[in-house]
């Protein structure tokens, strides 16, 4: 028996949480579940549910040094949902009380309040501190409102938490440094791009490994080149990592895409921050300091700090405001199923086989290759977002749905109708041949808008526009490109709309 329970959730690993806080350590247990479910709630990639439970068992290792008693149910207790291995532990521990940081997904909370509910025990659900706002303060923000920015929700921020700030003003007398950080490599290439920190996997990890094959093996994706920081020690020395070797490029290059270059500049740190192996203050701490120290330039502190201390919290405030309404959205009316390659790489598109066999090989690709490729596609293909959603949710390794759901549905998709993003992000081909050297690999021509050859993002691009004109003409931000939709002579656009009918057709068959 155990007076207070404590369940530390798969994403919840770090080291001061709210929940062991305000517990007896003498007089609690700490409860963390393994469930085959959570794997197949959305189909994940091998890399993905080895990444959890890895750190996962790293985390309970770490516990009972510190002298926690620690109840750690393995997959082979059989719970096939987080809420039975909790109803189960409840009643063989019989405690007073279940202490739980706030989760990261509805439906994990909703578990947690029904175990504890059905088995007569008081819940104590705690603020997350890992975040900068809490969810309340979030909505505060909100409140009033007419749209979200998140631009000025990124300004309060900075003025808040004074980062970035000079005697009241944005470093550089700019509070957004964006336009800056859109380069591309041009024809030579990126040239020696310094490799991220990758860790060799230990014996802990080894076990996980072998045991991930052996169970997920119909999952999706490859465990070969697993390297992923599994340890709060691991994912510090990856951030100082990301910040010596790749920090002062990571702004130029951040939209950059290079064939057989799936690391290049980015930092590989969200998968250990949204585990909670690392700190968002540690990371933009040490960003900022690198700037200060004349390491890294200015626009390249300010797009990372951009994207932890504006863009993470914002999204994260969105999901907890608009759940969980928010999942069902479905702005377009898209039902088209997902094509077989989303899980196998085998399209003879060469900027969607590179993204995807990335992915499948990694369990990662960088936010241009999920946004303006897959998302992109997905969009003008007129995917269903929810299968779109769940897809992303399962083969990212850094994916928990708070940060996920928002991203995809929202600022990929559209199909939020403008909650997340104030246009939706569709391009043509020739964006992709800007910022990337796929076109160069494949059989499409990117200047082609129709005809043998013409690049399937054209035709989809055009057709798109066409099929959502008057929703879109009602978009100040996509003014522009209804007009040059209107340009397009009758005649051709019936011609690309006939060609994109019978993409999309040959899609559905594969």
């Amino acid at each position: 028996m155990a007076r207070e329970l404590v369940l530390v959730l798969g994403d919840q690993l770090e080291r001061h949480s709210p929940a062991l806080t305000a517990a007896a350590r003498d007089d609690a247990v700490v409860l963390m579940i393994e469930s085959a479910g959570e794997a197949e709630h959305a189909w994940s990639h091998k890399q993905r549910i080895a990444l959890f439970l890895a750190a996962m068992r790293h985390h309970a290792e770490a516990l009972r040094d510190a002298g926690w008693s620690v109840d750690y149910q393995s997959l082979d207790a059989g719970h096939d949902s987080l809420q039975a291995g909790l109803a189960d532990a409840i009643a063989r521990h019989r405690p007073t009380r279940v202490h739980v940081v706030e989760a990261g997904e509805w439906r994990v909370q909703a578990m947690v309040e029904a175990a504890c509910r059905g088995a007569g025990v008081a819940l104590e659900v705690h603020d997350d501190t890992h975040f900068y706002c809490r969810r309340e303060e979030f909505a505060d923000w909100a409140r009033g409102r007419k749209q979200l920015v998140m631009e000025f929700f990124y300004r309060d921020m900075r003025k808040r938490f004074d980062v970035l700030m000079e005697d009241g003003k944005p470093a550089g007398d700019e509070w957004n440094f964006d336009r800056a950080n859109r380069g591309s490599f041009g024809r030579k290439g990126p040239g020696a791009v310094p490799a991220p920190r990758r860790f060799e996997p230990d014996a802990i990890t080894r076990a996980v490994l072998e045991e991930v094959a052996a169970r997920f093996g119909d999952h999706p994706g490859a465990l070969e080149s697993f390297a992923w920081p599994v340890t709060r020690e691991q994912a510090a020395a990856a951030l100082e990592d990301f910040v010596v070797q790749r920090l002062p490029l990571f702004g130029r290059y951040q939209d950059a895409m290079w064939q057989g270059e799936p690391w290049l500049y980015h930092a590989h740190i969200a998968a250990a921050m949204n585990l909670k192996l690392l700190d968002p203050r540690d990371a933009v701490a040490a960003a900022v300091e690198a700037w200060r120290s004349g390491h890294a330039p200015l626009e390249a502190v300010e797009g990372f700090v951009r994207q932890v201390l504006g863009w993470r919290e914002f999204i994260r405030g969105v999901y907890w405001l608009e759940m969980p309404d928010y999942a069902e959205h479905n702005h377009f009316d898209h039902e088209r199923p997902l094509p077989e390659f989303f899980w196998n790489a085998a399209t003879d598109l060469n900027c969607l086989r590179q993204c995807f066999g990335d992915t499948l090989e990694n369990g990662y690709a960088h936010h241009i290759q999920r946004l303006m490729v897959i998302g992109n596609f997905s969009l003008l293909a007129g995917l269903d977002p929810r299968a779109v959603c769940d897809w992303f949710l399962g083969i990212y390794v850094d994916a928990v749905e708070w940060v996920e759901l928002p991203n995809t549905l929202g600022m990929a998709l559209h199909a939020d109708g403008g909650i997340v993003g104030t246009k939706p992000y569709v391009a043509s081909g020739a964006y992709i041949k800007r910022m990337s050297n796929y076109c160069a690999g494949c059989r499409y021509a990117p200047n082609k808008r129709s005809g043998e050859g013409a690049c399937p993002f054209n035709l989809l691009y055009w057709d798109f526009l066409a099929r959502h004109r008057e929703q879109l003409a009602a978009n100040p931000r996509m003014g522009l490109a209804v007009k040059n939709l209107e340009r397009i002579g009758q005649d051709e656009l019936a011609r690309i709309r006939a060609e994109a009918a019978v993409f999309l057709a040959q899609l559905e068959a594969r």
